[in-house]
């Protein structure tokens, strides 16, 4: 006749487990409203365009300096505004990330 699994001593190791799980379910939810509503900078063309991001990814505004305007090379322009936001968007993620790891440990949960 096969054994019943038996968990012996372990339930209480099982619901300390729980309790730490749900914990840090409730820090990751924390973490990422307060990362969310950061507000990150980033530059580009040594300062020409610049663009503020909040860290839930959306796009507060940009700041175009005044000089870096050509109506000759709006291309060029327009590249400068490529590269901010999209060095705004990796500073968010990698914002999320490095604060999630301070909660998680780590582990790669898929956030």
């Amino acid at each position: 006749m096969a054994k019943g699994f038996n968990m012996g001593g372990m339930g209480g190791n099982m619901q300390q487990l729980m309790m730490r799980a749900q914990k840090m379910q409730q820090d990751v939810q924390r973490i990422q409203e307060e990362v969310g509503n950061r507000e990150l900078e980033y530059s580009a063309g040594g300062g020409a365009v610049k663009v503020t991001i909040y860290g839930r990814k959306e796009l507060k505004s940009i700041e175009i300096a005044p000089e870096c305007v050509d109506p000759d090379d709006v291309e060029m322009l327009q590249d400068l505004i490529i590269a901010a936001v999209n060095g705004a968007i990796a500073l968010a993620e990698e914002t999320m990330t490095r604060e999630m790891n301070k909660v998680t440990g780590g582990m790669n949960l898929g956030f």
